[in-house]
């Protein structure tokens, strides 16, 4: 019967550490004996254990994104992989350099993930630091705004505006007569956002704003002048803790695990040995203007900014911290109307 090789099974290195002999320590270390009676196959007389099958398929269904193979299928692989430990063995490529370097990586990785699952096992992260960190984050979630603008390209325009709405002027009307920004044909409306997807000064005049005022005064922005009407705003409603528990527990896993690693760092003397790398060197500039081959250059069409108008934060604006809510926050993009 000729069955088909599984790339993914022969690049795994999981399993392969203990079917050599371990190079890099005196007491060397193999595979634990397996029984017949706990065996699946015998390659030569060296018996493949149910639980090196189990393990493989395992991780082939987690590797596979929980695709899975028949049983004979991975068994056939585990032989065929057998017959080639052996090969190495009897060739003793286990004594090549290359070979005895790469085991210990191996070997180290492993050590070091089991050392961190070994601390994480003693030390795991309970429901109530999970309830803590949710109530710290749903502490500080804010508010949400809806709010609608009026984007023109100079100040007198926008303080014309102005004038027209204290006069009792329709805010919609007017967005749809004067903006220049696509959602003006909307009467101006950016729908429900939060302070953080919009640039500061947007933001920070809408903050200021009460429900239901607009701006008397023009707010600058890289996008040209804009007048605001802050519509409405609400405390942002947290999601259900169920519902988000088991995505904090990673995080606090990964916080544990770093506090440990730093308190090992802490407690251990450590010497470093590698050279430090030169800085580079500063830029020479020339006292003499004439020998300067920069000539002034034109700004390029491309260096201005491409935007529609709407007062959404670039990249370079954000503010959010690196952690990030428990709860899908949306990075920071065009404010799209509230569905």
């Amino acid at each position: 019967m000729k069955l088909k090789l599984i790339p993914l099974i022969l690049a795994s290195a999981t399993l392969l550490p203990g079917c050599f002999e371990d190079k890099t320590n005196d007491a060397a270390t193999t595979a634990p004996a397996v029984s017949k009676e706990d065996a699946v196959a015998s390659v030569n007389g060296v018996y493949i254990s149910k639980k090196t099958l189990d393990t493989l398929e395992k991780e082939i269904a987690e590797r596979s994104q929980g695709q899975t193979f028949p049983k004979e299928q991975l068994l056939e692989e585990l032989i065929q992989r057998e017959l080639l430990i052996q090969q190495a063995l009897q060739k003793q490529l286990d004594n090549s350099p290359e070979v005895i370097e790469r085991m210990a990586t191996v070997r180290n990785s492993l050590l070091s993930q089991a050392a961190l699952q070994d601390y994480l096992k003693a030390n795991p992260v309970t429901d109530e630091e999970i309830k803590a960190e949710y109530d710290s984050k749903m502490a500080n979630m804010g508010e949400e705004y809806k709010a609608s603008h009026i984007l023109v390209k100079t100040e007198d325009e926008a303080k014309k505006i102005i004038a027209e709405l204290e006069k009792g002027g329709d805010f919609k009307a007017l967005a749809k007569k004067h903006s220049i920004d696509p959602m003006g044909s909307e009467g101006g409306d950016l729908g429900w956002f939060t302070p953080d997807r919009m640039v500061p000064p947007f933001s920070e005049a809408v903050i200021a704003l009460e429900n239901g005022k607009f701006s008397k005064e023009p707010v600058q922005t890289q996008f040209g002048w804009h007048v605001i009407l802050r519509e409405e705003s609400r405390a942002l409603t947290p999601p259900p803790f169920d519902s988000v528990k088991e995505q904090i527990r990673p995080m606090l896993q990964r916080q544990k695990a770093q506090t440990m690693i730093e308190n090992l760092r802490n407690s251990a003397k450590v010497e470093i040995l590698l050279a430090p790398e030169p800085k580079p060197a500063e830029p020479q500039v020339s006292e003499d203007p004439a020998a300067s081959t920069d000539a002034p250059q034109a700004e390029s069409p491309d260096a201005q900014s491409a935007t529609d108008g709407s007062p959404t934060a670039t990249e370079t604006d954000s503010t959010a911290p690196e952690e990030a809510a428990p709860a899908d926050e949306e990075t920071q993009s065009q404010p799209k109307p509230a569905e």
